[in-house]
């Protein structure tokens, strides 16, 4: 292959190791930056050209190269080549190939080190905005189940026991809770990588009269990096995304584990759409709910960038170290997986309906109305660790007797309590009780529907 031409290797000398050239590279995976990297090159361009460093007439040369190199690209005309290593290394060889020596000048006052950190952050910035725009579709799914079964009632479960009765709608927004704690997440991750690392140079900055601040206003930072040092190989904010991807990825995983359980034939409380489902290459009858149980399943993947991003970051020396080459590797993946994940989740919710015939046949097993009978006795005067112990009785004495509490006779509730009257019939059974829950943000029916509207006015605002 002969001597390598690259500029910033003449200090090295020896053939060139096609080994080595397979094994250094990353242009087969970080060439999906190379809008940022044009669009930080530009501003870098324009900001050496009103400096000086480079003359306007300079500057408008490079501006056009680098916006007929990004339609080559865009329409896959243009030719990468792996020796290049990388996207930056690519455009600028691209550039230079185009323009001639003038390109050459582009690099000046930069490093790949800046330049690499600051494309990451540009595309983050920007994937993060689209990974939002993908939450809110699924909160507004969930929503929209949720408004249509607001006034329908479902067991509620503890440790995966029968536990209180809720409105389904209001099982189905407790998750559109945890995608807005992951949309506020997201929202704060971008905050805190928006903050310019381009000037730092490979470590130390530059001897050259720089402009950081016009540059990074060009890209629409809030801020320039104070330490050199430190911004070069700064890459907490990586390791924040894929946690915030593995926190969604965890959130998609329990609902999807929840709605795999509904739609089985031991709880029938869920169908999905057919185009979500598989069947069996052995069993005809099967209706597999795959595509959640891949939901399911991807959260791993997710998880694995993490740990890869937070083991990449834990033992290097200061400052910048070719193992950040790999970060991107683990921030795509996550972001790909994510993003997939919440837009199928979003089209299974979309096309889900409760049975809420089957739901209503079944609600009144498993005494969902015990916790309302204790809080009716605290409300008639009696201690609510007694209550608790009366209704713990009669609960006991109805699985024997095959009974459900509404079945037992006035008599024997006041033999056992003698704080019961008659009333006691309005509070028992569970569409009763979802019917009387007053505190706030909880699971009745009243609550639910003063939830859906709450929903339906923050997101249609957003």
């Amino acid at each position: 292959m002969g001597t390598s031409g690259k500029s910033w290797e003449k200090r090295l000398s020896g053939e060139v190791d096609e080994l080595a050239v397979d094994f250094v590279e990353s242009l087969s995976y970080d060439r999906r930056l190379y809008k940022y990297d044009i669009a930080g090159s530009i501003a870098h361009a324009e900001m050496l050209s009103e400096r000086g460093l480079i003359s306007r007439a300079e500057f408008r040369e490079i501006r056009d190269g680098l916006f007929a190199i990004s339609d080559e690209i865009a329409s896959g005309k243009f030719k990468f080549d792996k020796i290049d290593e990388d996207i930056h290394m690519a455009v600028e060889a691209g550039l230079i190939a185009k323009i001639g020596d003038v390109g050459k000048k582009l690099h000046t006052g930069r490093s790949r080190n800046d330049q690499v950190a600051t494309d990451l952050r540009l595309w983050m910035r920007d994937e993060i905005e689209v990974l939002q725009a993908r939450l809110t579709g699924l909160q507004k799914a969930f929503v929209k189940l949720g408004g249509k079964y607001a006034g329908e009632v479902m067991p509620s479960y503890t440790h995966l026991q029968r536990a209180q009765p809720v409105s389904i709608g209001a099982y189905v927004l407790s998750f559109v809770e945890q995608f807005e704690r992951d949309f506020v997440r997201l929202g704060n991750c971008r905050d805190l990588l928006n903050v310019s690392p381009l000037g730092s140079g490979a470590v130390a900055g530059s001897t050259l009269d720089l402009d950081r601040e016009s540059v990074a206003k060009k890209l629409g930072f809030a801020a320039v990096s104070r330490n050199s040092i430190d911004a070069v190989s700064d890459r907490d904010f990586c390791a924040e995304f894929i946690f915030d991807c593995s926190l969604i990825a965890t959130h998609l995983s329990r609902f999807a584990e929840d709605f795999i359980i509904y739609c089985s034939s031991e709880f029938s409380f869920i169908t999905i759409s057919d185009k979500y489902c598989t069947s069996s290459s052995m069993m005809p009858q099967k209706r597999n709910p795959d595509m959640l149980e891949l939901i399911r399943g991807k959260t791993g993947s997710v998880y694995g960038s993490l740990m890869a991003m937070l083991t990449i970051l834990k033992g290097q020396p200061s400052t910048y170290n070719r193992d950040l080459q790999e970060d991107k590797i683990h921030v795509f993946k996550a972001a790909d997986v994510v993003s997939a994940s919440v837009d199928m989740a979003a089209a299974i919710v979309s096309n889900t309906k409760f049975n809420v015939k089957r739901i209503a046949d079944g609600m009144d097993e498993g005494f969902l109305d015990a916790t309302a009978l204790a809080e009716y006795l605290v409300k008639k005067g009696v201690a609510f660790r007694q209550g608790h112990g009366v209704v713990g009785s009669l609960v006991a004495m109805c699985e024997k007797e095959g009974k459900k509490l509404g079945d037992v006779d006035l008599e024997v509730f006041k033999e056992t309590c003698d704080a019961i009257e008659e009333d006691v019939y309005d509070v028992l059974g569970g569409g009763a009780v979802a019917g009387q829950y007053a505190t706030e943000g909880s699971g009745g029916l009243e609550q639910t529907a003063e939830q859906v509207e709450f929903w339906k006015h923050v997101l249609r605002e957003r």
